[in-house]
């Protein structure tokens, strides 16, 4: 007695190229997502270096020609940017590279963008009014090498060769002469007789500086 075999439908070519497609998209989805993943880790593990060299090629992430990464998270409103001649008004919230808060504003905080670490200086210029920004800071533009205590406890707040993170909002800036001139002429009203504030009009106290 014999058997006929059912031989198998032949399978179209073009089946077979586009099966081997697939594999190879899937493959590659797969090696992309493990580089990444250990990019990741290298980058929360990793030096400073290796972290920036990593946050620099995420979405949104621009660079300055000083190393200062930053990310706008609200555009804001208007062209005018703030100069080191303005004094700003900002919330702020300081963090290191783990999420660990170290600062933050309880209030809209006054500073000169000459008056701060330089990595923050120069990202307070770039931001216009009503505007959040995110800042990277290397060491070099933040305090560098120099751990940051804390002038009443001589507890360390910061230390030496640290990354930090910044979320600022800039809720409004005005030149810095103009407040000088408010300062003085409050001074003057709240003074002694004849409308002289006591020290006189260089008597004026210094604008108050995060960090200093």
């Amino acid at each position: 007695m014999s058997t006929t075999a059912v031989p198998i439908r032949p399978t179209k070519r073009g089946y077979i190229v586009w099966l081997w497609v697939g594999v190879l998209v899937a493959v590659l989805a797969a090696g992309l997502l493990a580089w990444k993943g250990t990019a990741a880790v290298v980058a929360d593990t990793g030096t400073n270096a290796q972290f920036l060299a990593y946050n620099a090629s995420q979405p949104g992430v621009r660079q300055t020609e000083s190393g200062l990464q930053y990310r706008v998270l609200e555009a804001g409103e208007g062209e005018g940017r703030p100069t080191d001649n303005d004094l700003v008004l900002v919330n702020y919230t300081g963090k290191f590279r783990n999420g660990e808060t170290f600062d933050a504003s309880e209030q809209p905080t006054p500073m000169s963008p000459k008056g701060v670490v330089p990595g923050f200086g120069e990202g307070l210029k770039l931001m216009p009014k009503g505007s959040k920004y995110r800042f990277w800071l290397k060491p070099e533009l933040a305090y560098g090498a120099e751990a940051q205590r804390d002038p009443r406890t001589g507890q360390e707040v910061i230390p030496g060769e640290s990354l930090l993170v910044f979320d600022v909002e800039m809720v409004d800036f005005v030149p810095e002469a103009v407040v000088r001139q408010m300062q003085q002429q409050q001074m003057m009203q709240q003074g002694a007789p004849g409308g002289v504030a006591p020290g006189g009009p260089q008597g004026a106290p210094p604008l108050p500086m995060p960090g200093q």
